[in-house]
């Protein structure tokens, strides 16, 4: 369960349950709402710091020495 980007190895993590903030930098960050119909609309965000939380067992961290970020599971993805 492991990611090679740039020949560095990533170790996923469940960021299920993690709480963090909302903000933009270096381009334009949306937050969608989706109703019970699955419409959606989407707002564009003024707020400096929005604090959320993460429900999703399909999310995951990845991190190595050039980079952070937030994906689907390694299942998901197909990374064994």
């Amino acid at each position: 369960m492991f990611e090679k980007i740039w020949g560095q190895v990533m170790k996923p993590v469940s960021a299920n349950g993690a709480t963090g903030h909302l903000i933009p930098v270096m381009g334009k960050i949306m937050f969608r709402v989706y109703d019970q119909d699955h419409n959606f609309t989407d707002y564009d965000i003024h707020h400096a710091d929005l604090e959320v939380t993460i429900t999703d067992p399909d999310a995951f961290f990845y991190r190595d020495e050039f980079t952070d970020r937030l994906d689907h599971s390694p299942d998901t993805l197909g990374l064994k």
